[in-house]
């Protein structure tokens, strides 16, 4: 499986990255985000959102577990990092298979519950500034995405 590898050095950076992801993907993509706290998940995720349309501040549904921004296509932002410990299903499919973007930090802890095909992205920090971000596609889809990115 091929991995595609991004450098970005500011917060900007970060976002520009995923606002040129959002123009991309389609209703009932699905993202996944890992990277330890502070990599920049939500950073990437704010980016996602201004791509999307998404006018409303974007922040970590940490507490809440999903969060859903209406924008040009709906943006439904999970951190299912509570549920480490749990084997349940919150109705996931209801979100992969709607008509927004479902973007989940922390998505290893819910692998059994994720679709096959998937963009499975980890942020890594390697200084202060720079962030190294590596998508991996799981089907053809992501893999036209990843492409157009690189170019």
């Amino acid at each position: 499986m091929e991995q595609y590898v991004f450098q970005t050095q500011t917060d900007e950076e970060t976002k520009k990255l995923a606002e040129k992801l959002a123009l991309l993907v389609k209703p009932s993509d699905v993202l996944t985000l890992e990277g330890n706290l502070g990599a920049g998940k939500t950073t990437f995720v704010k980016g996602l959102g201004t791509g999307l349309g998404v006018r409303r501040t974007i922040n970590s549904p940490t507490f809440t577990i999903v969060k859903e921004y209406m924008g040009e296509i709906p943006l439904y932002h999970m951190d299912v990092y509570r549920l480490e410990e749990s084997d349940e299903d919150i109705g996931f499919n209801e979100y992969f298979d709607g008509d927004g973007v479902t973007v989940i930090e922390w998505a290893s802890f819910i692998e059994d519950f994720l679709p096959a095909e998937r963009l499975a992205i980890e942020i890594r920090r390697k200084d202060e500034y720079t962030r190294e971000i590596t998508m991996t596609p799981k089907g053809e889809h992501y893999e036209f995405i990843c492409k157009e990115l690189y170019r």
